[in-house]
């Protein structure tokens, strides 16, 4: 199964709604960090939501997303581009959290895992200065959270839904989300007529689980008024390069570099996103600092 986001109209182009199945994103994201079930549970939620939310720009814009909770996870970090691809890092990946409550045993308790704080949202639209808006978290759930942070910085009343299944090998067995923002001119009647499916939905992952494509779960989330847009390829992906890390590399002061290249020796690097190791001799630091400009 590819990853795959749906843009849609709906109720009259009166909602926007974003579809989308991330397991294969998610996944690969668990497997370079490592992540415990629920580590794995709210990275693969705000994985999924800023996939979507890259769509939401232009080619060349990028947009930077951060959670900082005082749960045990820490922080997040995702960057999100117009073309599908999103790549992240989480500070404490060995998180694993349930329920105390046995009737809830069954499920991961993301909100414990994340905690209290804050969200922010930075934007790279390609001017002189980037725009951030931060909002606090609600419920460290992610979905609840972006919910919120839609309506108080973006001024645009939305649904968002996120889930992450993990199988009993830790590895990811379906995850995917919504975002169902309203327009203007949607009507009192068509909000209450979204508010009693959303209510009655299952799951998104669940929905996965069971087999039903994002093309499903739109016909259900529009009560059949859904029209699709665009339908856009998702990845988890890293372009880093041992070049852009020789350019950050040339930004640090005489002192450093000289650390580097007398005491050292050389030095190694390792991406955050992708765990790549980038190795530079003594040579190529001192190559690096000559010509540095």
């Amino acid at each position: 199964m590819n990853d795959v986001a749906l843009i849609a109209h709906a109720y009259d182009q009166t909602v926007r709604i974003y579809v989308s199945q991330t397991t294969e994103l998610v996944e690969t994201a668990r497997l370079i960090h490592g992540t415990w079930p629920t580590a794995t549970a709210a990275f693969g939620r705000f994985l999924t939501v800023s996939a979507m939310m890259g769509l939401m720009y232009k080619k060349g814009e990028r947009l930077t997303l951060r959670i900082k909770g005082d749960g045990p996870i820490g922080s997040m970090t995702v960057e999100a581009t117009p073309e599908g691809e999103v790549r992240g890092d989480i500070k404490n990946p060995a998180v694993y959290l349930k329920y105390d409550d046995p009737s809830l045993s069954h499920k991961l308790n993301v909100g414990a895992a994340v905690g209290n704080g804050m969200l922010h949202v930075t934007k790279d639209l390609q001017m002189k200065d980037y725009f951030t808006s931060s909002c606090e978290l609600q419920s460290g759930e992610i979905g609840d959270d972006f919910t919120y942070y839609f309506a108080t910085s973006e001024q645009t009343p939305a649904s968002v839904g996120l889930g992450v299944l993990v199988e009993t090998d830790q590895s990811v067995r379906a995850s995917g989300g919504y975002i169902l923002q309203l327009m203007p001119g949607v009507t009192d009647e068509t909000i209450q007529r979204i508010e009693a499916i959303i209510s009655s939905l299952k799951p998104v992952s669940t929905m996965i689980d069971e087999g039903m494509t994002s093309e499903d779960i739109l016909n259900l989330l529009s009560d059949g008024t859904g029209e699709v847009i665009m339908r856009h390829p998702l990845s988890y992906a890293c372009h880093c390069s041992k070049d852009g890390f020789a350019r950050s590399l040339s930004a640090l002061d005489d002192e450093t570099m000289d650390v580097l290249i007398e005491e050292d020796g050389e030095a190694e690097v390792v991406c955050h996103f992708c765990h790549k190791q980038y190795h530079f001799s003594k040579t190529e630091l001192e190559t690096i600092k000559h010509t540095r400009k």
